[in-house]
């Protein structure tokens, strides 16, 4: 008799060009069709083909946003190059292994877990099939294992091969159909309860930033693909064709970024797509348009560093060439996302502070929020817009296109609007725009240009606070990490340690009141990141936002934080400040 469970998780895994990744899909676009919320990660390497591939999912009835602790089932279609990723598939006792016994031998680091291994002849059914492949035998395993329906299993095949022609489509059904008697004939049971079929959106971080770029307001866009930021180029490469907007592949990342100086002097709003190695060539170009008041959006999908590092695994290593990457004094506008729903109003709002700030706004996301795939509810908010200043507060003469104004922000006229020429330069200027050796003009415009983005009023935007308002312990983050950090805070809750998830969307400026107001009367503070150095506590605590006795709790990628490794780290330091509180 089976049992109903929260939640499922499920890898899909073989080597490269077997097909997982696309099982994978498909079961996150089934259990979508189901009335299911669903995450999916992947797994894979540098090379092309044949390197690693897998697909990490977990599938439930409500909304998930961390990858599991564990995982229920390993559908293993070979057992190639597993060596590279097991210590990324955590399983146990309670979990369940099909492998296939043409494969080879169960390798020692996945029988050393202790979960249950069950031979299942993945080759051998797809033999059977004709045109009939494995990865689909492994997705009908999956998707019984789960519980899913029949009609969500068959529809998720056709959406995703309709356009292969109905033989592939037939191919597909008769293999997944296969899978799926198998398993159910070896009684293999994971089975979720019912969801509630509606509308949700399934789509991934880089999707979601796409999707709120165009809302925004973004009508060129020049990028140089890069992994893992190259799918948002992608996605608007089609859909702004109908918005009446371009996107230029550029030759290189110097170019993209000049590319969008030009577009945005022209009055068009822009942005630029990269990951860390592209950023650093883009550095130059940053000053100049902080310096011009130039305004655009540069998105950094973070991936770990330095240099090329791994260009398919996560880190939010690029926090200090972000925040200071440029030289001089050029104060900065950084947005980071909370979520991968997060991911299309925070992209949107992006877009309204650059052109109203006239400034380049840094949205940094990373490779586990940019490539991971979910099922959301359908937002019902958007950010209120905000758009360019362009009537002239003069004409002729009396133009100043960087006027010291009370707010900071000066009107940026259209080119070629008659008295009101003026040129975008990087040399400290006058108020007029033309070069100045002048101390005093120097330091006026450089006052200027942190006026205008000290004092916005950024609202709600500084970030939001999840779990118990008056929890002692609170644990502040950003990115991908807010996931697990609020299942972790969830879980200490429960256990009778209330606490709560500080999540900063704005990392710059710093709102201190706002980050004040938030950890009132907590008693341990702890900063959660993915990098070795500890670099948004390093930010924090040199802004004087953080209280005297916040802990960093930094690591680097690419692995994942996983929830119970939150709550371990928490529970060790809430035991040590009892100890030292009795001593």
């Amino acid at each position: 008799m089976s049992t109903l469970r929260k939640s499922v998780a499920i890898v899909i895994a073989g080597s490269g060009g077997t097909g997982a990744i696309t099982a994978g899909t498909s079961l996150l676009s089934a259990a979508a069709r189901d009335g299911h919320y669903g995450l999916m990660t992947k797994l894979s390497g540098a090379q092309v083909r044949g390197g690693e591939a897998a697909a990490l999912l977990e599938i439930g009835p409500t909304p998930i946003e961390a990858q599991p602790d564990r995982f229920d089932v390993l559908v293993a279609l070979d057992w190639e190059n597993i060596d590279r990723f097991a210590p990324e598939l955590p399983l146990d006792g309670d979990s369940l292994v099909l492998s296939d016994p043409k494969a080879g031998p169960v390798p020692a680091v996945i029988a050393a877990t202790g979960a249950r291994i069950v031979e299942f002849p993945f080759a051998t059914l797809a033999a059977g099939v004709e045109g009939g492949r494995v990865n689909m035998i492994g997705y009908g395993a999956a998707a019984q294992i789960a519980g899913l329906s029949t009609d969500a299993i068959e529809a998720a095949v056709r959406a995703l091969i309709g356009g292969k022609g109905e033989r592939a489509v037939a191919a597909s059904l008769a293999a997944t159909a296969e899978g799926a008697r198998l398993a159910a004939e070896l009684g293999l049971d994971k089975r979720l309860p019912a969801g509630e079929r509606r509308a949700r959106w399934m789509l991934s971080g880089n999707d979601a930033v796409g999707l709120g770029a165009l809302r925004g307001g973004i009508r060129f866009v020049a990028a140089y693909p890069i992994t893992p930021a190259t799918e948002i180029t992608e996605w608007l490469a089609t859909e702004m064709q109908e918005h009446g907007g371009r996107v230029v592949l550029a030759e290189d990342e110097i170019a993209a970024i000049n590319m969008c100086c030009g577009a945005a002097f022209g009055g068009a709003p822009t942005m630029t797509i990269t990951a860390g190695p592209g950023l650093a060539l883009k550095v130059e170009t940053i000053g100049l348009a902080i310096a011009a008041e130039i305004p655009m959006v540069i998105v950094d999908v973070m991936r770990v560093g330095p240099s090329t590092g791994i260009p398919t695994k996560s880190d939010q290593g690029d926090l200090d060439i972000v925040l200071g990457g440029t030289h001089g004094d050029a104060p900065k506008v950084v947005l980071a996302p909370m979520s991968i729903a997060d991911c299309a109003p925070t992209a949107e709002r992006a877009v309204h502070l650059a052109e109203f700030l006239q400034t380049p706004v840094m949205l940094i996301s990373d490779q586990s929020l940019g490539q991971t795939q979910t099922i959301i509810d359908i937002p019902a908010e958007r950010p209120a817009p905000l758009a360019r200043r362009v009537e002239p507060l003069g004409e002729g003469a009396d133009f100043k296109r960087y006027a010291l104004t009370a707010d900071g922000v000066s009107p940026m006229p259209a080119p070629g609007r008659p008295g009101t020429q003026w040129v975008a330069d990087g040399l400290s200027h006058k108020e007029s725009g033309h070069p100045s050796n002048s101390a005093k003009d120097h330091v006026a415009q450089l006052a200027k240009r942190l006026r205008k983005i000290e004092g916005f009023d950024y609202g709600d935007t500084w970030g939001q606070v999840f779990g118990p308002a008056d929890a002692p312990t609170a644990l502040l983050c950003f990115g991908s990490t807010v996931g697990p950090a609020k299942e972790a805070a969830r879980r200490l809750t429960e256990a009778g340690r209330p606490t709560k998830v500080v999540a900063l969307r704005l990392i710059a400026p710093v709102r201190k009141a706002e980050i004040a107001a938030a950890l009132a009367g907590t008693h341990l503070s702890m900063v959660v990141e993915q990098n070795q150095s500890g670099q948004l506590f390093r930010h924090l605590l040199g802004a004087r936002a953080l209280p005297a006795a916040t802990e960093s709790f930094a690591r680097p990628g690419p692995a994942p934080f996983r929830p119970a490794e939150i709550v371990a780290h928490v529970e060790a330091a809430l035991a040590e400040g009892q100890k030292e509180a009795a001593e």
